[in-house]
Formats: C-alpha cells, structure tokens, sequence
C-alpha cells in the first residue's frame, strides 16, 4: 500500500488534484493513468483535472512548469482555473516566493499575479484565430453555421492555447444553457471542423459588460467553470461586437473578470482573467 501526499483545489467549482512531482513518482505509473486512477470520483478523489509541478521548464525565461492532464487521461494544452489554483498552491508552499511569475505551459508562458488570498490575476496568451492554428477545418471562424442532432447553430471558433467553440444564445436561464451544453455539447466536442476536439461554450449577453456561461470542457464533459473559455467567449463577443473590452463571466457558482483589448483588426493582445482559487482539503491517496 502506497500514500501519496495531494491537495484538493477549485476556482468557481472547476476541481483539481494537486501533488508534487515526487509524491508522483511513487505511484509507479505513467501521468496518464495517474490522472485517471485520482480524478476518479468514485474511487479517486475526483476531479475534472490532474496538475503536477514542473520544477525543471524547458525555457530558461520561466520561474516554473507544470504537468497537466483532464480526468481522462488526455493532456491540456491549458487550464484557466488550473492555473490560478496552480499559482496559489506554489505561492502557499513557497516554491515561488514572489507575487508574479512565469509558468511555462503547452499554450506558452503564462503570468500569473497573486492579488490576494483569494484572488489571483492572470496575464494569459494571446486569442488565436488562424483556423489551422486553432485548430479548425473552415476559414470562418466568426458565425459558421453547423448542425447538430436538431439544432443549427452559429459557431465562433477561437484558441486560448486550446480549442474553443462559442455558441451565442438568446437564452439568459443558466440552467438552460447547461442543458443546451449537456445535450449538444459532446457532439460538437468531437465534431470534424475541430480535428483536436474543442471546448463547448453556450452562452448569453446580458448586457455590454455581462454574460452568462455554461460550459462542455473537452475531455472532461460538464465542469462548473472553465478560465479559457471564459476568455474565449468574450473575444467573440467582442469581435462580434457584443460587449466592451472589460467583462463580467457568470459560470454556474461565482464569476470570473476577463479583459481583452483586442479587434479583428489588431487582436496581438494578451487576455487578462482575474479570479478566485481555494483550497478544498488536503489528503493521502492510497494505492
């Protein structure tokens, strides 16, 4: 019988799995299973993901890295809750002993900016919107029209590092939208315009600094909050000229602030998402 050293960790709902590389290593099995066998809600400790430090990044420019993979064993190229959750545990244990640093991630370098116990502002990466960057087989990436099951939907497809497919609703009830991303959602995961699958926002404008969102993540199915896609979702709206540059994202328990200053026109700037990350508990896993 092994114990394994992890802590639990949620932003806005969005839970993850938290043990050092070390703790790792005496699992004796690759990341892959790993992830699967601790995000098991049944017989792990559940979670939507598996995040490892990564003491060594390859880019000398960074204070760290990290190992990240969903709960099915399939890694990510970038988690927006993961990452505030990530910068706090590291702050907390005094891996990192300053405020602001870099983690090197799949999606690039990542800044994150401890505010205060709770809340943590994150520089992210620059919205990608080349279609085979995405990636994504169309070259509309703003209103192209598919079909899923009974629906015809305008889709907005964008990267934040990972695949994001926004979908505009006339729907301002949470629960329906989180039943539009239960029912459609997996379909249009796995749908061809997306040959790595994508990310699944539904969501609705409230007014021209407010929307709502309920989300289908990739590899996980429904989670309660996803960073990227909140990132996601207000570049398309605001290249669909749908709201300002500064905007509230209202997931199903909190909301996150995410700002963009950018246009079709000129869209090389940074997203900026500032929420909160807490500790759920701490725990041996045992194997």
């Amino acid at each position: 019988m092994t114990k394994i050293k992890a802590t639990k960790m949620q932003g806005l709902g969005n839970d993850f799995v938290i043990a050092d590389f070390k703790e790792y290593k005496k699992a004796n099995m690759t990341m892959e299973d790993f992830a699967i066998k601790v995000c098991d809600r049944h017989f792990g400790m559940g979670a939507d993901g598996l995040i490892i430090p990564n003491l060594t990044p390859e880019n000398s420019s960074c204070d760290i890295g990290w190992y990240f993979y969903n709960s099915d064993g399939t890694i990510a190229e970038m988690c927006g809750n993961g990452i505030r959750c990530f910068a706090k545990y590291i702050y907390d244990k005094k891996i990192i002993q300053k405020k602001s640093f870099k983690v090197e991630t799949k999606a690039g370098i990542i800044e994150p900016e401890i505010i205060d116990e709770e809340n943590i502002k994150v520089k992210m990466s620059i919205p990608t919107l080349e279609p085979k960057k995405i990636p994504y087989n169309s070259k509309t990436i703003l209103n192209n029209k598919i079909k899923v099951q009974d629906k015809e939907y305008n889709i907005n497809a964008i990267s934040m590092g990972n695949p994001h497919c926004v979908i505009i609703t006339e729907e301002q009830d949470g629960e329906k939208l989180l039943e539009l991303a239960k029912k459609y959602g997996s379909e249009i995961e796995t749908h061809e315009l997306f040959p790595k699958k994508t990310n699944v926002e539904f969501i609705s404008i409230k007014n021209k600094s407010e929307i709502n969102l309920r989300v289908w993540e990739r590899g996980c199915g429904i989670t309660l909050a996803c960073g990227t896609g909140a990132c996601a979702s207000v570049v398309a709206c605001i290249l669909n000229n749908l709201t300002e540059s500064k905007v509230k994202v209202n997931l199903a328990k909190g909301a996150l602030n995410i700002e963009w200053n950018g246009s079709m026109e000129n869209p090389n700037h940074h997203v900026f998402m500032t929420g909160p990350a807490n500790y759920s508990y701490f725990a041996n896993i045992i194997l």
